[in-house]
C-alpha cells in the first residue's frame, strides 16, 4: 500500500540561511521555489538522489522546537550515505558540528548526528 517516503516538510526560521544549507552545503537540488504572498512565506521543494523530497517552508513567527530531540513527534531526519567518514569530514570542513560517529548496536552500521540552521536534528547513516 505504501511505496516509500515522498517528502519531509521542514519549517525554518531564516529562509536564506536554510536554503543555503540544504542546497549549497548538503547539495540537494531545487525542484521549485515559490513565494506565498498570503502567508508571507516561501516553499522550496528539494530533490534527493533517490527521488525523495524535502519541502522547506519559511513561516513568520513559527514556534521553536520544544526540546532537542526528545519532543513527541518526529525525532530526526536520517540520510543514507555510503561513506560516513567522508561525509563527516565534508560537514566539518563547512563548520558544521558533528557528533562522534557511533555504531548501531542492532545493525552494526555507523551513524552520527548534526543539526540544520534551526537545530533540527539530522542523522547520517552508513548503508
Amino acid at each position: 500500500m505504501f511505496n516509500g517516503i515522498h517528502h519531509v516538510a521542514i519549517i525554518c526560521n531564516d529562509y536564506v540561511k536554510s536554503k543555503h544549507f540544504y542546497t549549497k552545503i548538503l547539495g540537494f537540488n531545487v525542484i521549485a521555489e515559490n513565494y506565498r504572498e498570503a502567508r508571507d512565506s516561501y516553499k522550496l521543494d528539494l530533490a534527493l538522489p533517490d527521488g525523495s523530497q524535502i519541502e522547506l517552508f519559511s513561516l513568520p513567527n513559527a514556534p521553536q522546537r520544544p526540546s532537542y530531540p526528545e519532543a513527541q513527534g518526529l525525532r530526526h531526519l536520517a540520510f543514507k550515505v555510503n561513506d560516513i567518514d567522508a561525509v563527516v569530514e565534508y560537514l566539518v570542513s563547512h563548520s558544521i558540528d558533528v557528533e562522534p560517529v557511533r555504531v548501531d548496536e542492532y545493525t552494526g552500521k555507523k551513524f552520527t548526528f548534526f543539526s540544520d540552521p534551526d537545530d533540527l536534528p539530522l542523522e547520517i547513516y552508513q548503508v
